[in-house]
């Protein structure tokens, strides 16, 4: 493939606790502004708490969840009184950090999150921007022993992202798990702070005018979600994650695996494609009626890449 040239990434935004209840971010973030951190080569650093009602209160929002709140349709609709808490800190969000879409934007935004899920370290990506997708296989080379996947939410356009990181001109997230609510692991930590510290030196080298060669990467790409099995008239969950699904993200489901299991003891079984479960039994998507998402695996080609010198 042809080379491509970007100009130089500037200016990074670092925002944890865009979720108050996922900890790792929270507090590498908190260590950043302890330490006065804004500046790391030719990178001026930004951490920002993304949600500090939320943080306060330990929680994954107060009214609503911030991270479905950057679309254009939202941070277009006026502001009131009576606006949801994190609709307003979108707004503020989108003024620190964008506009989204003008060229004041955050050159890129990494926006950190925690999973009850077994994900390891998986980058929540946009496979039509091969930013994200580069530095993503610079990781995981510098962390060859780590679980490192790579996610794609598959949405529409820019228009309709929902997270976070859609607000700079590049973004992605990093999901870190299995972590519970409200609880910090070093494990996960340390893993999220390598992972921060080796996009930062991906930065800078780029800045110094490395060419980064293409590739392949694998990525899993989201299909469609499945709901738990409930009672038509309550609603009430009918099962739960079978066991041998239980904690098994990123591995291949084929049609007749078990999947559920009912309270009565009876096994309810995959039917379908074969594709890749992910976010299993995650606690913040009960409300979203979402037991896992599936997701196909395909092969992404890079181009070669380097600065702009122009």
């Amino acid at each position: 493939m042809d080379q491509v040239f970007y100009p130089k990434f500037s200016r990074l935004a670092i925002t944890g606790g865009t979720h108050g209840n996922e900890l790792t971010g929270v507090y590498i973030v908190r260590q950043m502004q302890k330490q006065n951190i804004n500046q790391i080569g030719s990178v001026s650093v930004c951490p920002i708490l993304a949600n500090p009602p939320a943080i306060e209160a330990c929680k994954r929002y107060i009214d609503t969840d911030l991270n479905r709140c950057f679309t254009d349709v939202t941070l277009s609709t006026p502001v009131t009184d009576s606006s949801p808490l994190e609709v307003k800190r979108a707004h503020e969000l989108n003024s620190l950090l964008g506009p989204k879409g003008s060229d004041r934007a955050m050159d890129l935004v990494c926006d950190l999150h925690n999973t009850t899920s077994n994900m390891g370290l998986c980058f929540i990506i946009d496979v039509t921007d091969c930013i994200p997708l580069h530095i993503a296989k610079y990781v995981q080379t510098k962390m060859p022993s780590a679980p490192i996947r790579f996610f794609n939410t598959n949405r529409a356009s820019s228009s309709e992202a929902y997270c976070v990181d859609s607000v700079g001109k590049h973004g992605f997230a990093i999901e870190v798990g299995p972590q519970p609510n409200g609880v910090l692991r070093a494990d996960i930590y340390n893993m999220m702070k390598e992972a921060i510290d080796h996009t930062l030196d991906w930065l800078n080298k780029f800045n110094a005018g490395t060419t980064f060669e293409g590739g392949q990467l694998d990525t899993f790409v989201l299909e469609r979600s499945v709901d738990y099995p409930r009672d038509p008239k309550t609603n009430e969950l009918t099962a739960i994650v079978h066991p041998q699904l239980q904690d098994n993200d990123f591995k291949l489901l084929q049609s007749g695996d078990p999947i559920f299991k009912t309270f009565s003891g009876e096994t309810l079984n995959y039917e379908g494609e074969d594709l890749y479960p992910v976010f299993i039994n995650e606690c913040a998507y009960y409300e979203k009626k979402i037991a896992f998402h599936l997701g196909q695996k395909k092969t992404i080609t890079l181009p070669p890449i380097s600065v702009r010198t122009d």
